[in-house]
């Protein structure tokens, strides 16, 4: 096993992880839990967008989007997703590669009923991706959602959580004269025991 001490020290990598973030929230000035997440479509083309990170589990991370939009029908499409978060504050990033599973039960539930009315609304309203003829087409659509749903709405069939199971982890930090420290952490399957390397940088 690599060698590890100090930032990179610990025999879990999802607890290194929430370590890390717990430190951004400390330095980043915005959206700390911001990742950049990659998925690819039917052709094998590559798309990447930032959404919000909401919850790094025992062996999973999860972030909640609309099932309709590309990500959504991208992630449907091949069961994979990666993401990397970037603090530009610590010099630091943590790249994941997995395996996809959807969120749509009770977790998924309390995540949507803790946002915003208007947050809530929205996600109703937009048909996320799709063209759009104008911000005033999608207001009068939120005006007809709240009418039809009223101050208390349920969370959409179409939307929920996307777990990631990740085969990959990798924690990064940038060290003096570009030589920076890498540990990755792989598995053949989500569950499987971990493999620890030392990457070059």
């Amino acid at each position: 096993m690599a060698d590890r001490s100090g930032i990179f020290a610990g025999d879990d990598p999802f607890q290194i992880a929430r370590d890390w973030l717990a430190e951004a929230e400390k330095t980043e000035p915005n959206d700390p839990n911001a990742i950049a997440l990659a998925t690819v479509d039917a052709d094998g083309l590559p798309n990447a967008r930032m959404v919000l990170l909401k919850e790094i589990e025992a062996d999973a991370f999860v972030f909640f989007t609309n099932y309709g939009s590309a990500k959504g029908r991208e992630i449907e499409g091949s069961g994979k997703a990666a993401f990397v978060m970037h603090w530009k504050s610590l010099r630091r990033q943590i790249r994941v590669r997995g395996i996809t599973t959807r969120e749509e039960g009770a977790q998924a539930d309390e995540y949507f009923s803790s946002r915003s009315l208007k947050s809530r609304l929205g996600a109703w309203a937009s048909r996320q991706s799709e063209p759009l003829a104008s911000r005033t087409a999608l207001m009068a659509e939120v005006a007809k959602i709240t009418a039809t749903h009223g101050t208390a709405p349920k969370r959409p069939p179409f939307w929920g959580g996307i777990r990631i199971h990740p085969v990959e982890i990798e924690f990064w930090a940038d060290g003096a004269f570009r030589l920076h420290d890498r540990f990755r952490w792989k598995r053949d399957t989500p569950g499987a025991s971990w493999n620890i390397d030392r990457l070059n940088p």
